[in-house]
């Protein structure tokens, strides 16, 4: 099965965007053809600078091949590498009805905010459509806030379908199961948005000082608390072992116990967690000239298939004589 995936790079990945996806994509390439690509082009609707944004894709790709992800098992490619995506854009826009884009909730958010919503952002499910059609996707994996996304790609490769003849596969989501569990700093859902992430990659120091900042409640220390209530236990979950959560656990209820002793386990669970990934992303940093191979073979697969199903689009509508 297709399995495809983009990655915005707008930001260093955190802890809540490995377990929430990044971890899941390395499963899914296991058993299935995936295709994971750097959106770049949707990064420009938030990124205006070029240098940030050249920074910011090859970091993207050292933390994906650093976290696991094989190109022998799946295609790693950037974006704006595969111009067909962009063309096959504009066919998709032409029978794109307003009200659809008008109900989607980057659009709405941003205008109900009373801020300036640009032509790209407008427009963004269309891309995000193309991204997922060129390549005959037939499994998107997106978090709950994104299901939106795959619908409107349905109707949008449906209206196209409808008008002329079946020419796109329809795509189905599946829900990440794991995106709304990794909780921030303060205890919200992790996000860049709230400004209270944890990095996967960076000075160990300075991401243990962190995780000792984390925001707790003010329970005495032999009062007995439920372990799945609490924020820095469930980050402590994520990355210990069943018999060491087992044992976490029967120390919140019995009481007795410092929220510092638990952040502490958290920095040393999460840093042996990580260690081997931090490693891979230093010898990689070494190798940028296999990095950069591998994105090129990526996007060399990507234009192969997207070239086919562009020139069966566009011999559907009568773009070719």
């Amino acid at each position: 099965m297709r399995v495809l995936s983009g990655i915005q790079p707008t930001g260093r990945p955190h802890w809540g965007n490995f377990f929430g996806a990044i971890a899941q994509y390395i499963e899914l390439q296991q058993e299935h053809d995936g295709f994971y690509f750097i959106a770049d082009l949707h990064a420009l609707t938030t990124i205006r600078d070029a240098a940030t944004l050249r920074q910011n894709t090859l970091d993207a790709a050292l933390d994906l091949l650093a976290l696991g992800l094989d190109p022998s098992r799946a295609t790693l490619f950037v974006q704006s590498a595969v111009p067909e995506v962009t063309e096959l854009t504009w066919l998709l826009m032409t029978g794109t009805p307003m009200g659809l884009l008008e109900r989607c909730h980057a659009y709405k958010e941003k205008k109900a905010k009373g801020l300036n919503a640009d032509a790209g952002l407008f427009t963004y499910p269309v891309l995000m459509a193309a991204d997922i059609l060129a390549y005959d996707s037939q499994l998107v994996p997106v978090g709950q806030d994104q299901v939106q996304h795959i619908e409107v790609c349905r109707d949008v490769a449906g209206v196209f379908n409808h008008e002329f003849g079946e020419t796109f596969v329809l795509p189905k989501a599946k829900t990440l199961e794991h995106g709304a569990k990794v909780p921030g700093t303060d205890g919200q859902k992790m996000s860049k948005s709230y400004d209270n992430t944890l990095p996967l990659f960076g000075d160990v120091k300075s991401i243990r000082k962190q995780i000792m900042r984390i925001v707790t409640d003010s329970r005495a220390m032999e009062e007995s608390k439920e372990p799945d209530e609490d924020h820095l236990f469930q980050l402590y979950r994520l990355f210990a072992g069943g018999d060491d959560v087992q044992a976490m656990a029967a120390m919140y209820r019995r009481g007795g116990f410092g929220y510092g002793e638990v952040k502490k386990a958290v920095a040393e669970a999460s840093e042996a967690y990580f260690a081997d990934a931090r490693l891979k992303r230093t010898e990689l940093e070494k190798n940028l000239d296999y990095v950069h191979q591998v994105l090129r073979d990526g996007a060399h697969r990507a234009r192969s298939v997207a070239a086919d199903v562009v020139g069966r689009a566009k011999k559907a509508c009568g773009l070719t004589l």
